[in-house]
Formats: structure tokens, C-alpha cells, sequence
């Protein structure tokens, strides 16, 4: 039974590149497809998994440029290879 205030639990696993598939029932009720954008949103310790907006596409390509050099060298790939 499920109602407003329960909760369902769909589980993924994580390749070793950090990709999950998202579970049929997630993109049922998102109405995602192939090639649909998702949008991950983090608010109080939490995260929230939307189907991506316009704005969400503006804003993540405004901010890419600033993010670009993050990885510099090969020491910190394998630094920060498993987050």
C-alpha cells in the first residue's frame, strides 16, 4: 500500500565509472526516456533526483566552465577515483 506519505525504496548499483542505472519504476514515474537529462538537487543532507529543466541545463552549463580544472593530473584522478 502506498499513499502520500509512505515511502518506496528502488535500488542500483554503481559501475566502477560511477554509473547507475536509474530503475524502471524511478523512470516510470518520471517519465523519463533515452536521452532525457536528470537533475540532481541537494538540500539539507539530502538528495533529490528530477527530470531536468531548461533552467537546471542553463544553470549546470553556466557553472561547467568554473569546473573544468577540477582534475588536474593523473594524482588526483586516483585521489578522487572513488567518489
Amino acid at each position: 500500500m502506498t499513499g502520500p506519505s509512505s515511502i518506496t525504496i528502488s535500488v542500483s548499483k554503481l559501475t566502477s565509472k560511477g554509473q547507475a542505472t536509474i530503475p524502471s519504476r524511478v523512470r516510470r514515474q518520471l517519465k523519463l526516456k533515452a536521452g532525457d537529462s536528470v537533475a540532481f538537487k541537494f538540500k539539507s543532507g539530502l538528495i533529490f533526483l528530477e527530470r531536468a529543466r531548461a533552467m537546471d541545463r542553463v544553470l549546470a552549463g553556466a557553472v561547467e566552465e568554473t569546473l573544468k580544472d577540477e582534475w588536474l593530473s593523473a594524482a588526483d584522478e586516483r585521489a578522487y577515483r572513488d567518489l
